[in-house]
């Protein structure tokens, strides 16, 4: 009995040596998280920050600032497991292992991160872009992530579409021109004179300054088509810079009526729908 009391009191000191140093590590470990996260959080607004200073397109920012900062983080998170005495080979094999099972579980996932990429290096459209398309909704781009793009609609809601689904489906951009075409149609009585309304029209046209010229951007303004009804409807065509494309849309779309009544027209209670977008691209 004796013998044994002797042993364990003769081990205690060795023991007590070893806990010390694994609470050391692993506190060293935790200190090690807490400060990689906040330099990962830096990093990620200082990239932000950084590209806001440049003519960089906005739509990298979120991008970049994702990567920069989960960069960081997984680096922290190897250098806290080297701490506490974890093999990094082993967590490597462990975690190649696991993203083999954890991607064939989450394709659409990084489908979504790929496409995310590639929309990111092509560059089809960019912050601030009118696009439209079988996989995203119409409306104006506001940021490009690693899982979604957000899309501002008409409305002015969001929508969020998977950066997959804009990927593989085709998009138009009517932005990327510079210039930018709408169409506004306003209907009137038929029987009525359909070349005195195109001429009071093409008149409004004239006199903005908002609207191009050219071979190539003359705008127009013609009898579309008869609907159902004894309506004519007037469609006006005319290029404008992308900057005064929504605006001059709406005032095109407010004026045309007010002139024709001016006119003495009669203008249809309900104007024709017009084709397409409300501005379609150079």
């Amino acid at each position: 009995m004796d013998d044994l009391l002797t042993r364990v009191f003769h081990l205690q000191p060795s023991l007590v040596v070893t806990l010390t140093q694994d609470l050391m590590h692993a506190a060293v470990a935790i200190l090690i998280l807490i400060v990689g996260w906040w330099v990962s959080n830096r990093i990620g607004a200082l990239l932000s920050k950084g590209l806001s200073r440049t003519r960089a397109d906005p739509t990298l920012a979120p991008m970049i600032n994702a990567i920069g900062t989960w960069s960081v983080r997984v680096l922290v998170l190897f250098a806290a497991l080297s701490e506490v005495g974890v093999a990094t080979a082993s967590v490597l094999a462990v975690l190649g292992a696991a993203g083999l099972a954890i991607g064939l579980a989450l394709q659409g996932t990084l489908q979504n991160i790929a496409a995310g990429i590639m929309l990111l290096l092509l560059r089809p459209f960019r912050a601030g872009d009118l696009i439209e398309g079988t996989g995203a909704t119409a409306g104006i781009v506001r940021e490009v992530g690693l899982f979604t793009t957000r899309i501002e609609r008409s409305d002015g809601n969001a929508v969020f579409v998977p950066n997959s689904q804009i990927w593989s489906n085709p998009v138009i951009n009517y932005t990327s021109g510079g210039t930018q075409r709408i169409e506004v149609e306003v209907g009137i009585a038929q029987r009525q004179d359909v070349a005195g309304a195109i001429d009071a029209l093409k008149k409004l046209i004239a006199d903005d300054p908002r609207v191009l010229g050219g071979t190539t951007l003359a705008p127009m303004v013609t009898a579309s088509d008869y609907p159902h009804g004894g309506d004519a409807a007037l469609r006006i065509a005319v290029w404008v810079s992308g900057a005064d494309a929504q605006l001059a849309a709406d005032d095109f779309r407010e004026r045309s009526r007010a002139v024709l009544e001016e006119a003495g027209f009669k203008v249809a209670q309900q104007p024709a729908t017009k084709r397409g977008p409300a501005w379609a691209h150079a």
